[in-house]
């Protein structure tokens, strides 16, 4: 009986935290007419502005994915000095305002910046640009990846990483063979969180790059400017591209590490 209790309380709490996630996203969604529907999805802005905001955080999170996941790697498998400290800096984007997140880049990316003049120098610039957005993207949502890479790579045995090079396998080899498949949903996982982390980023990138619009800084804008009215069908669209595409990479990716497995 106390048993059957406990697990109504519980079901009860969850419903309710679960009540609170879905009522605003179907609200929404009921808020917007079918005209209003048709009419933002045939926006060119707000289209480029969906298309923009998916490509740069898609390569945002590969381009930085090469360096995180070797990153994740040593924090799971080797002990040195310091390591806390490391650990503690890349867990500093979650803690702080995003907002002073992209003060801090604009500082070292501006055009006056050695970075800024040494892009400048090759025709690059992060300032109001594609690269700057990523960039911003990258340094709000890199923890997601690197965090849950680490907690994958932690749960692989060790000794079978021993056991291949007993055997004579390479560093490289027991890497790419065994660590990082016996710990791909992991790495997967936050590639995809990484990749989502990034397609609803305000606060870094509006320091950086108002322009060209990635559409949260559009939706802002139209909130600001014309009132809720006109903020809700861009947000309802883009809310329904965002679900589309994270269950697609989902099953995407579940069906890849079924062809490891």
């Amino acid at each position: 009986m106390q048993k059957s209790i406990f697990g109504f309380i519980l079901s009860i709490l969850g419903g309710l935290v679960l009540l609170f996630l879905l009522a605003p996203l179907v609200k929404i969604f009921l808020s917007v007419t079918p005209d209003d529907y048709f009419i933002t999805i045939k926006d060119p802005e707000v289209t480029r502005s969906i298309g923009l905001t998916l490509w740069v955080s898609l390569a945002s999170t590969l381009a930085f994915s090469l360096g995180a996941i070797p990153l994740a790697y040593l924090m799971a498998r080797k002990s040195f000095p310091g390591k806390r400290l490391i650990q503690s800096i890349i867990d500093l984007p979650i803690v702080i305002p995003h907002s002073a997140a992209g003060i801090a880049l604009l500082g070292f990316l501006s055009r006056d910046t050695t970075l800024g003049k040494l892009a400048s120098s090759v025709g690059l610039d992060f300032i109001g640009h594609p690269l700057g957005i990523g960039v911003a993207m990258a340094y709000v949502s890199l923890p997601f990846l690197i965090n849950a890479a680490r907690n994958g790579f932690q749960m692989v045995p060790v000794r079978l990483e021993k056991a291949a090079k007993v055997l004579g396998a390479s560093p490289v080899r027991v890497f790419f063979t065994i660590s990082l498949p016996l710990a791909g949903r992991s790495v997967i996982s936050g590639l995809v969180m990484m990749f989502a982390r990034g397609l609803s980023e305000f606060g870094a990138i509006v320091i950086i790059a108002y322009y060209p619009m990635v559409t949260p800084i559009m939706i802002w804008e139209r909130f600001g400017t014309f009132g809720l009215k006109y903020a809700q069908p861009v947000a309802a669209v883009f809310i329904a591209v965002c679900l589309v595409f994270f269950v697609l990479i989902r099953m995407l990716a579940k069906e890849k590490l079924d062809d490891i497995n």
